[in-house]
């Protein structure tokens, strides 16, 4: 299994190398999730592109760290780019990793060659709701919320066709590191990205599933409205997780709009 220490934090991690030109993709996962969401899409897109992805800090097996905002995950991010020597890179976040990928573009936006915003926004909740949540989970542990939670990450068809693989998110949830959570849950509730997504200039897209229930569409097309240029699309039959639910929908969006890019992003460095 690949680990590498970034700043002090181990942070678990897979890449997938390809003799393309192409820019790198680096994938950031959701809240209470680990880069195994992501192992449909990164299994069509092999040999196609090259691909990161990783175990943010306090999921998976990467290391809890010391989450206090939303910056400590684009510390991480940062690290792993320059220490792969990634050059210009695509970033694919979803949700929380949406935030992420927003923050590492206001810290380094000539490091940002596009944007691929997943079932996220510009601000995510409100302060009372991440509070309660914060406040149920220190009480009574992740289990206490799994439920509810992952009745917003996929749809009615996937809670009574896909039964052993609910049974696999919902025990993916609940053994995420408390700490982990609580501090990335704090991570999203103080994050605003409002007046920094009007200042994105790079080509980007707003991806929804047309059923989510914990950033709905006309969330995520009201990021897609702050920043200049922006497409915004919505995956039919999906909830929160579409790389989950819908991952061939969001890998044929992916290649189109890889494709879109203008032929600078062909090459490396």
């Amino acid at each position: 299994m690949p680990f590498v220490t970034i700043g002090g934090i181990t942070l678990h991690h897979r890449r997938v190398e390809a003799n393309s030109k192409a820019r790198p993709i680096v994938f950031i996962n959701s809240l209470g999730t680990d880069f195994r969401i992501w192992d449909e899409v990164v299994l069509a897109l092999d040999g196609e592109m090259p691909l990161l992805v990783y175990d943010k800090r306090g999921h998976g097996l990467s290391d809890i760290g010391d989450i206090r905002s939303i910056d400590d995950h684009v510390d991480d991010l940062s690290g792993l780019i320059d220490h792969f020597g990634l050059g210009k890179v695509v970033l694919c976040g979803l949700s929380v990793g949406g935030l992420i990928a927003q923050g590492f573009y206001a810290r380094r936006p000539e490091d940002v060659e596009a944007l691929i915003l997943c079932d996220t926004a510009h601000k995510i909740g409100t302060t009372d709701s991440w509070n309660t949540r914060i406040a149920t989970v220190e009480s009574k542990g992740i289990q206490a919320i799994a439920d509810a939670v992952l009745k917003v990450w996929f749809t009615p068809a996937f809670h009574s066709a896909r039964l052993p693989e609910l049974d696999g998110y919902w025990n993916m949830m609940t053994r995420q590191a408390l700490a982990g959570y609580i501090g990335t849950c704090v991570a999203v509730r103080d994050a605003d990205f409002t007046d920094a997504a009007r200042r994105i200039a790079v080509p980007t897209v707003c991806v929804v599933g047309d059923q989510d229930g914990s950033t709905p569409s006309d969330l995520v097309r009201s990021l897609a409205a702050l920043i200049p240029g922006a497409r915004f699309e919505i995956i039919r039959d999906a909830g929160h997780i579409p790389c989950v639910e819908q991952p061939q929908a969001l890998v044929t969006l992916i290649r189109e709009f890889i494709a879109s890019l203008p032929s600078g992003a062909e090459t490396h460095g």
